[in-house]
């Protein structure tokens, strides 16, 4: 079965895995990301970071928009 294309790329993942501290178990050999080295807990902390990204990204377009 194919693997599912992700809605977040992984450049963006592996950005909040480093802010996390984290970013050295994610293996990258050019555009490629292997994710098997972290724990559940540690996918479930770059989830809860893409939710606050879209969260504040959604925020701040709401303010742009009001300030129109």
């Amino acid at each position: 079965m194919p693997r599912r294309r992700s809605l977040v790329s992984d450049e963006v993942k592996y950005e909040i895995a480093r802010e996390l501290g984290f970013a050295n178990k994610i293996r990258r050999s050019g555009d490629s990301y292997d994710y098997g080295d972290i724990t559940s807990r540690e996918a479930g902390l770059i989830v809860r970071g893409l939710i606050e990204k879209a969260e504040r990204a959604m925020a701040d377009q709401l303010k742009r928009e009001k300030g129109r």
